[in-house]
């Protein structure tokens, strides 16, 4: 084979080589710009290095030279030509004069070929199409992944693409999907449980006190007297649901509540009756008018909450009480799977006041699950939009959401609880938090900032890959990292209609001519619009609440294209016993 070119120079992981005038190769075969993949021929190894700049300006005084190029080593070819292994890394540095080529097909095969069955095949290379890339399922879900990029450039559905070949080649693997903008409902199919306000079941006793007073003060900080006498009731709340149940059961002597030996944050029940009556019974030895004020307000902001049809998946029979903690965790977590180990939590439908204690619950709990199992059913936990939970400024969000995330990241691998973060812009998210994700999918982004955060979070040699950032095409990606063999720019493979994320496959910003947007079909939408905020759904028989409901009838997805049939979101609810 013809050389390309020569090494004139060898510095650390960088080197220098000259592209020479009297190479015989054809103009399509001798395109050695950026991003292309070259060989170095050493005497014992083969050395894989990536052109990252070219140059005809301060070139070496011999006349055989047209141009220079800049390339970072990556790796080395090892073994015979029938027995070739890649390794990452480079033992052997090239010298001066080391002939250079353009790496060949067989090569590139020999460095993506998958190094056993844990592989998954999410799409071909930009240099070559014939060769597959694929990822290291083990290495990239252990050591947690990011997807990044901006609005438009695939990124959704490359997530879709990712997580239905996990799930293809894992099929027992549970993973949690946080759907923030209700895309993902019909991507996975019958494998994925849709969970949305109307079917999902989350009591308030499993929240913890920071949650529980978001909810209750919607988002803005607590009144320090309020909050003095919550964390002063809520344990004896805890202790006097226990008391009951002991007494009910066994017939037992009733103790001192204050002995329960409950903290603020134990996952256990109490009925939000109880709360209030003791509330209500510190308020009636209050002598001074004034103080009574306070008890009074926190009374009306736990039964304002606890009337808003809103948050009905929290305070459905919050004065019945029930220990459905298991129930819970079992439907949420998929244990067990029964056909379908994933759930798409849909956000959208949400008050946006609650959605932050929410995830921080969902979070929390996943990595408390997989903390107490001793991580032997192993989950991966996927954020969408990461950046709304795990904000770099310490000021914006919610701190025990960020907590929670941040949890995960750093140890949830020692439990088998995996992450992955999808996120459009990287530069927003917290530094530690990314920095933990070993393997990144990077598609285009524009903004500076987020480029600039990329670079000191990529440790690769190839980190000079990022300057094509800016310019991927759509579907286009710069994979890095533990998952991938080597830095590569790939391309998405096609991801069936079926599978689309909803934004890509039903939204269109034409109107059709035949939509037919008359008033029956704004009355429609007012249904739903209106039906989100009130209960009128749930069945008047009553009857009803001693039926055995089963636990797979499921609220529908709520997307405009599941069409605006306001009878399909009748939903026959099971109480929590």
């Amino acid at each position: 084979m013809t050389s390309l070119g020569r090494v004139i120079l060898v510095r650390g992981s960088l080197a220098r080589i000259g592209l020479l005038a009297t190479s015989k190769m054809g103009p399509s075969e001798i395109r050695a710009t950026v991003g292309r993949f070259i060989s170095i021929r050493c005497a014992n190894s083969v050395i894989v290095a990536m052109i990252t700049e070219v140059s005809c300006e301060n070139l070496p005084t011999s006349d055989s030279y047209i141009a220079s190029a800049s390339v970072d080593l990556l790796g080395e070819i090892l073994g015979t030509s029938d027995r070739q292994k890649f390794q990452r890394g480079v033992t052997n540095y090239p010298t001066i004069g080391d002939p250079v080529e353009l790496i060949n097909s067989q090569e590139l095969r020999t460095i993506y070929a998958p190094s056993g069955s844990d592989q998954i095949n999410i799409g071909t290379l930009q240099q070559d199409p014939s060769v597959i890339a694929y990822v290291d399922i083990e290495e990239m879900l252990s050591k947690h992944f990011a997807v990044l990029g901006s609005t438009g450039v695939g990124k959704s559905t490359g997530v879709s693409l990712l997580l239905n070949e996990i799930l293809k080649s894992r099929p027992t693997l549970r993973i949690f999907l946080l759907d923030v903008h209700n895309e993902y409902g019909r991507c996975f199919g019958d494998r994925a449980l849709v969970l949305n306000p109307r079917n999902l079941k989350l009591p308030f006793w499993l929240f913890n006190f920071e949650e529980i007073v978001d909810v209750l003060f919607a988002g803005r900080p607590g009144v320090p007297e309020e909050l003095d006498i919550l964390a002063e009731v809520i344990p004896v709340a805890k202790a006097l649901y226990t008391q009951y149940q002991n007494t009910d059961r066994m017939g037992l002597k009733r103790t001192d509540p204050k002995a329960g030996g409950y903290t603020l944050d134990t996952p256990v029940p109490y009925r939000l009756v109880d709360l209030i009556s003791l509330i209500d019974e510190r308020m009636g030895k209050l002598e001074n008018r004034s103080s009574r004020i306070i008890y009074h307000k926190l009374i009306s902001r736990i039964e304002t909450v606890r009337n808003d049809p809103r948050y009905a998946f929290m305070f459905d029979n919050a004065n019945v009480g029930g220990d459905t903690m298991a129930e819970v965790i079992s439907h949420l977590f998929r244990l067990p799977s029964n056909g379908r180990p994933m759930t798409v939590m849909q956000l959208a439908g949400f008050p946006a006041e609650v959605i932050d204690s929410v995830v921080s619950v969902l979070c929390r709990m996943a990595f408390d699950f997989g903390l107490w199992s001793d991580g032997v059913s192993p989950m991966l936990f996927v954020c969408e939009e990461a950046h709304r939970y795990a904000s770099a400024d310490r000021n914006i969000g919610f701190g025990p959401t960020r907590k929670a995330v941040s949890r995960i990241a750093k140890e949830g691998r020692k439990y088998g609880v995996y992450l992955g973060l999808v996120t459009q812009r990287p530069a927003e998210l917290d530094a530690t938090i990314i920095s933990q994700c070993n393997t990144l999918f990077t598609m285009r982004l524009a903004n500076e900032r987020d480029q600039a955060l990329l670079r000191s979070a990529v440790s690769d040699a190839a980190a000079n890959l990022l300057s094509f950032v800016p310019s991927l095409g759509t579907r286009e990606v710069l994979a890095f990292g533990e998952g991938v063999a080597l830095p590569t720019r790939l391309r998405f493979k096609e991801v069936p209609v079926h599978q689309l994320p909803r934004g890509e496959a039903s939204i269109s910003t034409v109107p059709s001519a035949t939509s037919g947007h008359d008033m029956h079909f704004v009355g429609a939408v007012l249904e739903r619009w209106r039906g989100a905020t009130s209960n009128r759904d749930v069945p008047s028989d009553p009857t009803f609440n001693d039926r055995a409901a089963p636990r797979a009838v499921e609220a529908p997805m709520l997307q405009p294209s599941m069409g605006l049939d306001p009878d399909r979101f009748s939903l026959l609810k099971k109480p929590l016993r």
